[in-house]
Parts: C-alpha cells; sequence; structure tokens
C-alpha cells in the first residue's frame, strides 16, 4: 500500500459525534484513520474510503488484564491497522522494546497491518548519525525479534519518529529524514531480502507547510500525522501533497 497517510488523533476529540463529523470530512483514499478506542466503531460506521486503524493492542486474546485491548477485539471492530511502539507509549508508559515485540507478534497473527514506531531522542542523536543509527537498528532487532518478516511483509510498515524533533524546537531537515529512511530500508533489505522492504512513513510534527518537502524525500511513503490530523482542512492538504 504505497502512500500512506496516517491520521493518528491521540485523545482527541472530546466526544463521539465530533469524531464522527472529523471522519467524514478526513474520509480519503490511501488514508488510515486512528480514533481512540471508544470512537472506533462509530467512525468505522462513518468510513467510505479511509481504513481504521488503532493506536496499541495487547498481545493476548483475552484474560484479566484490566484496560487492554486485544487483537481480537479490534479485529472484530473493522480494524485494519496498528500503531506499535509509538514514542508517547515508550515515554509515559514505558513500553519497551520487548513489549513491542510481543504487541507485533499478536498483531501479525490477527492479521492486523503494523505501523511500527522508532525512533531516537536528542541525547541519541546530539552523538551523531551513526550513533542515531545504531540506536535504530537495535529498534528494528529487536521490535521485530522472531517475527517472520518475509511471510508479513506487506502487513509491516515502520515509521520514523525522530523524538528529538517532536515540540522541542527542533527541525529534522529533509536530509535528516531522507537519510534514516534509505538506512532503514537497506536494513530491512540486508536483513530480509530486497522483497520484503517495508513502506517507511515519517512522524514528527507533519504540518500542511511541512508536507511537500517531506513528500519529496527519498525512501518516504507518507506520513503519521498528529495534531494536523484533527484539523481537515490543513489534513486534506497533506493528503493532497503525496498523491501520486
Amino acid at each position: 500500500m504505497n502512500k500512506i497517510i496516517v491520521a493518528n488523533w491521540k485523545m482527541n476529540p472530546m466526544s463521539i459525534e465530533e469524531a464522527a463529523e472529523l471522519a467524514r470530512g478526513t474520509d480519503m483514499k490511501k488514508v488510515v484513520i486512528v480514533p481512540p478506542f471508544p470512537f472506533l466503531s462509530r467512525v468505522k460506521d462513518v468510513l467510505k474510503h479511509a481504513k481504521l486503524g488503532a493506536q496499541d493492542v495487547f498481545w493476548t486474546d483475552s484474560g484479566a488484564y484490566t484496560g487492554e485491548v486485544s487483537p481480537m477485539m479490534l479485529v472484530k471492530l473493522g480494524v485494519k491497522f496498528v500503531i506499535v511502539g509509538h514514542s508517547e507509549r515508550r515515554n509515559y508508559f514505558h513500553e519497551t522494546d520487548e513489549t513491542v515485540n510481543k504487541k507485533i507478534h499478536a498483531a501479525l497473527t490477527a492479521k492486523l497491518s503494523v505501523i511500527f514506531c522508532v525512533g531516537e531522542n536528542k541525547d541519541v542523536r546530539k552523538k551523531g548519525i551513526r550513533h542515531a543509527e545504531e540506536f535504530i537498528r537495535h529498534e528494528l532487532q529487536r521490535g521485530l525479534e522472531s517475527v517472520a518478516v518475509p511471510r508479513h511483509a506487506k502487513s509491516i510498515i515502520v515509521a520514523y519518529e525522530p523524538i528529538w524533533a517532536i515540540g522541542t524546537g527542533d527541525t529534522a531537515t529533509p536530509n535528516d529524514i531522507e537519510t534514516m529512511a534509505m538506512f532503514i530500508k537497506e536494513w530491512f533489505r540486508k536483513t530480509f531480502g530486497a522483497q520484503n522492504v517495508p513502506d517507511v512513513l515519517y512522524g514528527g510534527s507533519v504540518s500542511g507547510g511541512s508536507a511537500h518537502a517531506i513528500a519529496k524525500c527519498g525512501g518516504i511513503d507518507g506520513v503519521l500525522v498528529g495534531g494536523a490530523s484533527l484539523r481537515a482542512e490543513e489534513f486534506k492538504t497533506i493528503v493532497q501533497n503525496f498523491k501520486v
């Protein structure tokens, strides 16, 4: 699925009516809309063109896990994609490479497509690009440990989130973005073969103003959009920049 735009609404909006209205306003082909769990069913009813995604998933199908949502629950709601390892989950909820790996295994077993997030923080980035690449390589290896990537290649998407460039005042340049996207694709090519290279998305404070430059970056197949996905007209601008 080349050129994919993912709308991660995070913990927004505040009502089911607002969620339905926003879904109608951003319901386009090549788009995956990812609302909070309480709005999944309503948003699914609204969508005619976009696919439905979830913001997280647990690693077993049922059990005594208060507050968690299983892969099969998502499947039964019509979810097609799930975000795993988002930087906010790693930061605020202390998700590790090990838990990310368990979630990826469970999601793929349930035939969900995984949007696997990786990205380095400011301390790592300050040490230079080679340190940043080594950090990303480690996240990829640990997150995909024992995953049969060739069997699931079409169901794995990687989202590169440079944590150092999100809400910090620093900006990832097109060269920064392209360099890491190409590194990720080359790692898959060397590790799993040329036929198993995933789409790579960029997720770093994407806006209507930055989308054109990001779309021109080599190795980038789309974007993971946060705040701008809550503004229908701006989100449409982002999607237009990735139309081919």
